[in-house]
């Protein structure tokens, strides 16, 4: 086994760890009323997160996104049609990455502490 091989192997078993921690210690969620919940809701459609499963800094995102009890769409970038659309309209593979839809303009956000910053913003309870 080669150390790239090697390497993958630890990082993906070390995000898995992180996933199920994660899962045991999950954030509490901002409450709405039914209405602010609801605008919330409708305001996150046009937004997508395209991430990997396992990615440390994805999970920091998706427990934000939590944490601000929105509902997001997830876009698997780790192979297959998600990534193709990630590299070929956002630039680049990498994740987490934000697809902003604003009047038919996107924008394409990297780095989870913009992302995350960006969240807070825009749905702050």
């Amino acid at each position: 086994m080669g150390t790239h091989m090697l390497l993958k192997l630890i990082r993906e078993g070390l995000g898995r760890i992180i996933v199920a921690i994660d899962w045991v210690f999950s954030p509490k969620k901002v409450q709405r009323n039914s209405n602010a919940q609801a605008q919330a809701d409708s305001d996150a459609a046009s937004i997508s997160l395209y991430q990997f499963y396992a990615c440390p800094f994805c999970i920091k995102t998706r427990r934000a996104v939590r944490r601000l009890n929105i509902s997001m769409t997830y876009r698997d970038a780790q192979k297959g049609p998600f990534r193709e659309e990630l590299n070929r309209e956002g630039g680049h593979i990498k994740v987490p990455c934000l697809r902003i839809e604003t009047d038919g303009a996107v924008e394409w956000m990297y780095e989870s502490k913009d992302i995350i910053n960006y969240l807070d913003q825009r749905f702050a309870a």
